[in-house]
């Protein structure tokens, strides 16, 4: 049985999103920089998020924390949720916004899924205001 799937549905979103939430957290550090990205970095993103950010951590009981099943469970959901997060394909909208910002601001930033169109929007804007006010 799987030890995973045996906890309440509320958790379970909420591991979903934790990973979701770390793992976009991490391409953020690394600017979506895929030659860039460790497994290892990623890993310990994620333990530092389910610490000190994760409100499900703490309603899971230690002897499910510490079982070896439950880690190669939640290793099976990761890869899922992030293979889930780049499957994504950005909107036209995003597309457009970042062509416009990139076009205005001359720069040429690669993006092939919703969660990095997202980063780069925000960091185009950023990188914008920063111009307009030096």
């Amino acid at each position: 049985m799987s030890i995973l799937n045996g906890l309440s549905h509320g958790i379970k979103i909420s591991i979903t999103r934790s990973i979701t939430k770390a793992f976009e957290q991490y391409m953020a550090n690394i600017m979506w920089d895929e030659d860039a990205y460790s497994p290892d970095d990623f890993m310990k993103e994620w333990q530092r998020h389910i610490q000190q950010n994760a409100s499900w951590y703490s309603h899971v009981p230690d002897n499910i924390k510490n079982d070896p099943q439950f880690h190669a469970e939640l290793a099976v959901k990761i890869n899922q949720v992030v293979a889930k997060i780049f499957s994504e394909k950005p909107t036209e909208e995003q597309i457009e916004t970042i062509n416009k910002l990139q076009e205005k601001l001359g720069t040429d930033y690669d993006f092939s899924c919703k969660a990095e169109a997202r980063f780069y929007i925000d960091f185009l804007n950023e990188y914008e205001k920063k111009k307009l006010n030096s």
